[in-house]
């Protein structure tokens, strides 16, 4: 919701005027007037892993946290969610450096929130070791 003047535009107002070029509300005593600009577009690199490497760090973690055949863990899984604490994190990261044949720095451990950004490490840390 979008503030002007004392004024809100209400999200219904916002859905018709996203193509349009400028537009005008009413207000108590005249018309606010606003104009749209275009906002560029942003370029996003993103360094997913592999889904071998995802999968693998899922099994890691399922095993480390001794979690059930049922629990689903999958990229998106946040350690903490799972039930892991600093110390269970420190494991799963000694289990993926064991498992992928990788160091991870202390300040790159305490980075990792989710399977995929553990995933996402390890690929880099495999192709900087394989350079």
């Amino acid at each position: 919701m979008a503030a002007a003047a004392g004024s809100s535009v209400s999200m219904r107002y916002a859905n018709r005027i996203s193509s349009l070029k400028s537009f005008s509300l009413p207000n108590q005593r005249s018309f606010l007037s606003f104009r749209v600009r275009p906002v560029p577009t942003r370029l996003r690199v993103s360094c997913a892993a592999k889904p071998e490497t995802v999968e693998k760090v899922c099994a890691i973690v399922k095993k480390q946290l001794a979690l059930s055949p049922e629990t689903v863990v999958t990229g998106e899984s946040k350690f903490l969610a799972l039930g892991a604490d600093s110390l269970d994190t420190v494991e799963i990261v000694m289990g993926l450096e064991e498992e992928f044949d990788i160091s991870v720095e202390e300040e790159s451990a305490q980075s990792i929130a989710t399977v995929q950004d553990a995933a996402d490490l390890i690929e880099k840390l495999v192709e900087k070791k394989s350079a």
